[in-house]
């Protein structure tokens, strides 16, 4: 393969592509952060603690074991971190098996990427059992690799959760397009030397230099966004339509 091939450009000189595409799933793929609202509010009432939506949006997207470290400080409940995991993980579990809440557009796009050849991974710091029921919604092979929350040493900010989809991939994390929807993500992909495609939905997302703003997924051109990259003069998004 030549240099131009990896970067993701035809040796004719063609549409530079990504390698590869690595989805985030909460608020990206799949529009849960409602349901994870929902059980934190349910387990801080269960143990006679208190939970706001100010403080259930400062967990959009952190590693699960952090997120309940934050939960047991914050709703004032005396239940160790693991216990809250699990049953954050059970209550949302049970809400997809019932539901799963695509995102505009994503569902699509996977099926596209998928006609073109270009391989995609989930970096996701859900819990495998909890990101199950969703890859059964997809068609087999939708990802050729699945990095979740409990298979890394390191949660996002960390760089770690792309470093290994971009390994398990055999590519470079450079030569990948990572999309995301929060802060937190977006650091990580970042972080691990990714074009970030923020398309934000609960939460305001920062500039930065390599991140690239869309509204929605629904009709977005991946290579195109992943050719012109990040750049001066990008116009932030309307919050009022996130």
């Amino acid at each position: 393969m030549s240099s131009r091939e990896a970067a993701g450009q035809r040796p004719d000189g063609g549409e530079r592509r990504p390698a590869a595409v690595l989805w985030d799933m909460d608020g990206t793929l799949v529009d849960t952060e409602p349901y994870w609202i929902e059980v934190e509010h349910e387990i801080a009432a269960r143990y006679g603690g208190t939970w706001s939506r100010e403080h259930a949006l400062n967990l959009v997207g952190n590693d699960l074991f952090e997120s309940g470290r934050y939960i047991r400080e914050h709703a004032g409940i005396d239940v160790e971190p693991a216990q809250i995991v699990e049953e954050l993980l059970d209550g949302v579990t049970a809400r997809v098996e019932q539901r799963v809440p695509w995102r505009p557009g994503a569902v699509e796009l996977l099926a596209q990427l998928g006609r073109q050849g270009v391989p995609c991974a989930l970096v996701t710091m859900s819990y495998r059992r909890f990101v199950a029921p969703i890859l059964a919604a997809l068609p087999a092979g939708t990802f050729a690799a699945v990095v979740t929350g409990d298979a890394v040493s390191n949660g996002k900010p960390h760089p770690e959760p792309y470093l290994k989809a971009a390994a398990l991939l055999g590519v470079d994390p450079a030569h990948c397009l990572a999309v995301e929807d929060s802060n937190t993500g977006a650091r990580s992909a970042e972080s691990a030397g990714c074009t970030v495609l923020v398309v934000p939905n609960h939460v305001p997302v920062l500039e930065g230099d390599r991140r690239v703003f869309v509204d929605s997924l629904d009709g977005a051109d991946l290579h195109a966004l992943f050719a012109t990259g990040p750049g001066p003069g990008r116009a932030m998004p309307d919050w009022s339509r996130s």
